[in-house]
């Protein structure tokens, strides 16, 4: 995944810094995602989510608003339609770059800014809140203390989890005043709700209210054991999943077709990504395959490394080849899976090599399911000695190459 860090003029002109998290290959959709209440862009929520996304081809911003973060502006000078209108400035930025999003995700009150902001983005198609407060002006009760200080004087600091922040009358105001039934209702967009049921911030009943609220197409999925801030990041990647399993319906995301004009019988291997590593791999005109390196020796990790696909060879075939032989017999065997890894040892190690070599060592570890006698066992692990590509990579190969015109 690449990341780009950027920065766009919010809603009172002042730059947000934002993060592009991009997929490595083709982009199939763009996703906006909109932090929790005096969060950012860095939680380990909105960096799971963006990660897990961008794997499956969309790209996702997700920037501080005002006055958080690293994002300038006061936020003790900003309300929840601000915050609203910054999601709207994001969106534009991405529009101007060809990149119009398609998903919104909001995390805390950021759900509720995505609920309230979709009307106004036309090239939304879905939207996903976690822990989104039904009713904006629940996350008063985290500064409740303070709310007739910053009546009196305008704005006030107080503290939110061991962190000095300035609120705002405005924001107060705003978020007491807000209404999201009617923004729910006339949503237009399909919805998934995601929500914590031990929740101690923004309790599950919001979920419930949403859900009641809104329109079909909708979904909800419950983040069991998870806290408010999805801190935990199994729980962060869990919801990163189903976000990106429920996406692509509604996204209507399709992969690249792969290259096409491989005749039959030919397998033609051709660059997908000329910076890295990726391969399309096209097996005559109906097969597609991606191969690639780990990223630790610069790949992208999309696809079987080549000699992953050498051990799949000789997995497939000595499957292939037991399961032919004990059809024929008609043997009681229900199931075979072949474990296939493979190292280079010197040849010292092996009685009949070339000394002074390096050589390839396939292990092979068969399992064979079924009502079968020992002689049946033994026989089948001869058979599957038999198998063809076995026979072909133990035997010595003569590879011809030529320049093509």
């Amino acid at each position: 995944m690449a990341t780009e860090r950027i920065t766009f003029p919010g809603h009172s002109g002042a730059e947000l810094a934002a993060r592009l998290d991009l997929p490595e290959g083709e982009r199939l959709a763009t996703a906006l995602f909109a932090h929790c209440f005096t969060c950012g862009k860095d939680v380990v929520a909105a960096r799971r989510i963006a990660g897990a996304l961008a794997a499956m081809g969309i790209a996702v911003l997700r920037f501080d608003f005002t006055g958080l973060g690293q994002s300038g502006g006061k936020f003790a000078e900003t309300g929840f339609l601000s915050n609203v209108s910054d999601l709207e400035a994001a969106a534009s930025y991405l529009t101007d770059r060809g990149m119009a999003p398609s998903l919104l995700i909001g995390h805390s009150l950021g759900g509720a800014a995505v609920l309230k902001a979709a009307g106004q983005i036309e090239s939304v198609r879905a939207v996903v809140t976690i822990g989104a407060p039904y009713d904006p002006g629940h996350v008063t009760h985290n500064f409740a203390d303070a709310l007739d200080r910053i009546e009196e004087e305008g704005e006030a600091e107080v503290d939110l989890g061991g962190r000095p922040i300035r609120i705002g009358r405005d924001f107060v105001r705003e978020v007491a005043a807000e209404e999201l039934s009617g923004p729910i209702a006339s949503l237009k967009r399909a919805l998934l709700i995601l929500h914590a049921p031990r929740d101690a911030i923004v309790g599950i009943e919001n979920a419930g209210e949403i859900f009641k609220a809104a329109k079909h197409p909708k979904s909800f999925v419950t983040l069991d054991g998870a806290d408010h801030l999805i801190s935990d990041p199994a729980d962060a990647d869990y919801a990163a999943e189903v976000i990106a399993a429920w996406s692509a319906r509604y996204l209507d995301l399709k992969a690249p077709e792969p290259p096409k004009g491989a005749p039959e019988g030919i397998v033609r291997v051709s660059e997908a990504d000329p910076d890295g590593f990726l391969q399309n791999v096209n097996h005559g005109p109906k097969h597609h395959a991606l191969a690639d390196e780990p990223t630790d020796y610069g790949g992208t990790d999309r696809g079987m490394t080549p000699y992953g696909f050498l051990a799949a060879g000789l997995g497939a075939c000595t499957s292939m080849t037991i399961r032919m032989y004990a059809r024929r017999k008609k043997w009681p065997l229900t199931h075979v899976r072949v474990d296939v890894s493979h190292d280079k040892v010197h040849a010292e190690d092996c009685a009949d090599c070339e000394k002074g070599a390096k050589i390839d060592v396939f292990k092979r570890e068969i399992t064979l399911e079924g009502d079968l006698d020992e002689e049946q066992r033994a026989k089948l692990l001869e058979i599957a000695d038999k198998c063809p590509v076995h026979r072909t990579l133990e035997s010595a190969s003569h590879i011809e190459t030529r320049l093509a015109d």
